[in-house]
């Protein structure tokens, strides 16, 4: 065991739908649909009934509970081999970056050789469920064993019991909803509602310009008759973007407009052992390097969304780099705050002191290597998909430019966030 090397993890390819508002094109159906039609494309791109995958790994966050066997349930669907492994996991909007991180470790140890990481979540399908009291009188009547006892569950019953009961986006320990999680942030670090529908505009100017250009093409597999991406819009500038309401406070600085939307849509990255990619024929795209995870008393007052900006700071004390050893910097957009929220961290040398012990602070990102395609604001957010969406586009466009390396990040629910070094093919 002493001389034990890990061994190399390639991300081979990867493949998503076409994202959708919430409501529109994908309305009728549900994550199972979207997961299985990413999955079997993937399998066909690379033949993989034929050649087998060892393991696949998805989650949703919005899932109802006849989705706990979703993974597996979506292999059989896609047509993969069914004596493939699955396991359904969830962490909230990181879910298919965690899952392609759990796969690169099973390669790196040589417990497998390839895995699928994916993530598939619809707004349009959320789980609505019943009054609690009315649900558990459903249950005792079940469970008794005459009428008379049946009948004596539904003493004291209200028609109000039968109102349903949505999806809370609010965190439980707080009771307060991102949105306005966000916007404590945005005052914390003093982040202008300007900077933050400048931000949101060029997101969607960078994406309107790759879509374009032709970058998503070899992503994109059309799903319900979508052929590309449904969320960028032309007219996104910063002066019609000034002229929406807050959304989460009256005096807040967060809006529709600078803030993801509740979007629909699957994704997934195929992983393998480098030399059996070889062998097999697979083309890599990249090379996994590390991955850090990292959560925040955001309980105590710590911004929510700030986990992300903890997560690379380690991540780059432990490899011993800085931001101008990556030529693609990738971090998801939830809110175009928590970016800047992010990156004001990063400047703070006090920030960096006290939360990552440097001496120094880590710096900023070039703008021009960061989000190059846009991201989520213009793309699209469907929460277990993003992870795998924004892990493909870091690992397409390393492969694309020729640079040598390339860092991404996504951020949480519950104050978590997940950072991952990738570098390309030809780099020592």
């Amino acid at each position: 065991m002493s001389d034990f090397a890990p061994r190399r993890v390639a991300v081979v390819d990867g493949l998503r739908t076409p994202f959708c508002r919430a409501g529109a094109e994908y309305a009728e159906l549900s994550n199972l649909d979207l997961l299985s039609a990413v999955l079997g494309a993937l399998g066909k791109r690379h033949d993989l009934r034929r050649d087998g995958i060892d393991e696949v790994w998805a989650g949703a966050v919005n899932s109802h509970a006849k989705d706990w066997n979703l993974a597996r349930e979506a292999v059989l669907s896609a047509g993969l081999a069914p004596d493939t492994p699955a396991v359904t996991l969830t962490q909230a909007c990181a879910t298919s970056l965690q899952a392609a991180g759990v796969l690169a470790a099973k390669i790196a140890t040589g417990e497998i050789d390839s895995g699928i990481a994916a993530g598939s979540d619809t707004a349009s399908d959320l789980p609505i469920v019943f009054d609690r009291r009315f649900a558990q009188r459903l249950i005792r009547t079940q469970r008794a064993r005459s009428l008379r006892e049946r009948l004596a569950q539904w003493r004291g019953f209200r028609l109000r019991e039968l109102l349903p009961v949505a999806p809370s986006p609010a965190e439980p320990r707080t009771g307060l909803s991102m949105g306005q999680h966000t916007e404590r942030m945005a005052r914390e670090w003093g982040i202008t509602r300007a900077e933050q529908d400048a931000f949101a505009a060029d997101s969607h100017r960078k994406a309107l310009a790759a879509r374009a250009a032709g970058c998503f093409d070899a992503e994109l597999v059309p799903c319900a008759g979508v052929v590309s991406d449904r969320l960028p819009r032309a007219g996104s500038d910063a002066e019609q973007l000034a002229r929406l309401r807050p959304a989460f406070a009256p005096d807040g600085t967060l809006t529709a407009g600078n803030a993801s939307a509740l979007t629909d849509g699957s994704a997934a990255v195929l992983l393998c052992e480098a030399r059996t990619a070889a062998r097999r024929g697979l083309p890599v795209l990249a090379h996994w390097v590390a991955q850090q995870s990292a959560a925040v008393d955001f309980v105590a007052g710590e911004g929510l969304l700030l986990a992300p900006a903890l997560a690379v700071g380690r991540l780059l004390k432990r490899l011993g780099l800085g931001f101008a050893d990556f030529d693609v910097i990738e971090l998801h957009e939830a809110f175009a705050a928590q970016v800047l929220c992010t990156l004001a961290a990063w400047r703070s040398a006090d920030w960096c002191r006290v939360r990552l012990g440097l001496e120094a602070a880590l710096g900023e990102p070039d703008p021009a290597r960061l989000n190059a395609c846009g991201s989520s604001l213009a793309l699209g957010h469907p929460f277990a998909a993003t992870g795998a969406r924004v892990l493909l586009s870091a690992a397409r466009r390393l492969a694309a430019g020729g640079g040598r390396r390339a860092l991404l990040a996504v951020c949480t629910a519950g104050g978590m966030g997940v950072a991952v070094v990738l570098e390309r093919p030809h780099a020592g």
